[in-house]
């Protein structure tokens, strides 16, 4: 194995973590840069209808953003009314949206949510469904929730994608974009050589428009489960001798066009996977494009051993002498890694269980990214006030370059 087991102690691992942190931090300053911004929103809130003022309503913990948050993104995807309706029941169900904060937050819930909640088969009452019909009691929640998932969405098309990127240039010139396909997964060889053909004619796409350096133009993100349907250690030789080949394809088509391409993360039982896979991709970087320095990986800092993994991608870019750019993340699949950990009766668990203990993480990663500038343009994604201002202050200590990203329609208010 390249790194430590994932199991282990959590709170050894928050210690370590802060003793990273130690001296090279100014919480207090911090806090009174980041205090600014954060009150600049409260005074300025997003619309009550905006994703943020949602989630403020119905935090991601509660049963209520869960269900909003899964509904934002599953319905984007969902073929047919009579699916949409099972769904849309079953989701909110299971919440209880009677309490909203906000007066037309509470008004949309009582109308739409709550109906739906009502009404649908299942529900509490069959007069209105009976009157009606389930489509009709529906349908102001299914528009409501998928304008939600809209608000995360570019386009449907990289073309509308780039389209409406080119409008938000508009008002912050300075603006790159990494385009990520949504719900990428391979479960047949016929998946993996679409979604293929997708990434090939995304790059296309990005690469009529780039120009000179990397840092300044976009790129895209591609996942390598999606690139091959048994993406997993019990199929090591066969990934390693398929997919590798497929994944450099994209590589040096970006290479060409010199654009940036980030390997998304995957779960924690596919990490060491995806570092040999990595390893082997930067081996060719070093000798066939080692003028390119778009190559990127995505971190993600609720991993317990997220700070490990850093430094082992810091030697391996070492090792082969070529530039990489990194995205550190806080994490997409917390409930997954839990629930395995639990199913497997595991003694400790492969992710941080409190946010602040993976806020520690981020901050204790980004110190070692930025510590690693002569091998690593570090990508901060963060939505969260006060770490930006934490890394603003250990990078000017640094003296290394670096960009903000943000998910596209979150965290507009604080950037």
């Amino acid at each position: 194995m390249r790194l430590p087991t994932p199991y282990r102690p959590e709170a050894e691992t928050v210690v370590h973590r802060l003793a990273q942190l130690d001296g090279r931090l100014d919480w207090h300053a911090a806090a009174r840069v980041a205090a600014p911004w954060v009150q600049a929103v409260r005074d300025n809130p997003p619309p009550f209808w905006a994703m943020e003022s949602l989630l403020k309503e119905y935090p991601i913990s509660s049963a209520e953003g869960l269900a909003l948050m899964r509904l934002a993104e599953a319905l984007l995807r969902v073929p047919d009314a009579e699916t949409a309706i099972a769904l849309t029941a079953d989701q909110l169900g299971r919440a209880d949206f009677d309490a909203a904060g906000h007066p037309a937050l509470a008004r949309l819930s009582s109308s739409a949510i709550g109906l739906s909640k009502r009404f649908l088969p299942g529900g509490e009452s069959g007069g209105l469904l009976g009157k009606l019909g389930a489509r009709t009691v529906v349908a102001a929640t299914l528009r409501a929730v998928q304008l939600l998932g809209h608000q995360f969405v570019l386009g449907e098309t990289i073309q509308g994608a780039m389209k409406t990127a080119a409008q938000a240039r508009k008002e912050t010139p300075r603006l790159t974009f990494s385009y990520d396909m949504l719900g990428e997964g391979a479960r047949t060889a016929d998946d993996a050589e679409r979604y293929f053909h997708s990434y090939q004619q995304a790059i296309a796409a990005i690469a009529s428009q780039a120009d000179g350096d990397e840092r300044n133009n976009d790129g895209i993100s591609i996942k390598l489960s999606a690139l091959h349907p048994r993406y997993e250690d019990a199929q090591h030789p066969r990934v390693m001798a398929e997919l590798v080949p497929r994944v450099w394809a994209l590589c040096e088509q970006a290479a060409q066009a010199r654009i940036k391409l980030t390997i998304d993360a995957e779960e924690v039982d596919r990490l060491e996977l995806s570092l040999d896979v990595f390893d082997a991709l930067l081996a060719r970087v070093a000798k066939q494009q080692p003028q390119w320095t778009g190559l990127g990986l995505a971190l993600q800092a609720y991993q317990t051993r997220a700070l490990e993994l850093i430094q082992h991608v810091t030697l391996l870019a070492r090792q082969h002498r070529v530039r990489l750019m990194c995205r550190l993340v806080k994490g997409a699949y917390w409930d997954a890694e839990i629930k395995r950990a639990q199913e497997q009766g595991l003694p400790h668990y492969p992710v941080f269980t409190h946010k602040h203990h993976t806020d520690i993480s981020y901050l204790a990663c980004a110190r070692a990214l930025l510590d690693a500038s002569d091998v690593i343009y570090p990508q901060f994604a963060t939505h969260n006030a006060a770490t930006i201002a934490a890394i603003q202050q250990m990078s000017a200590k640094a003296g290394t370059p670096f960009e903000f990203q943000r998910l596209h329609g979150m965290g507009e208010g604080v950037y």
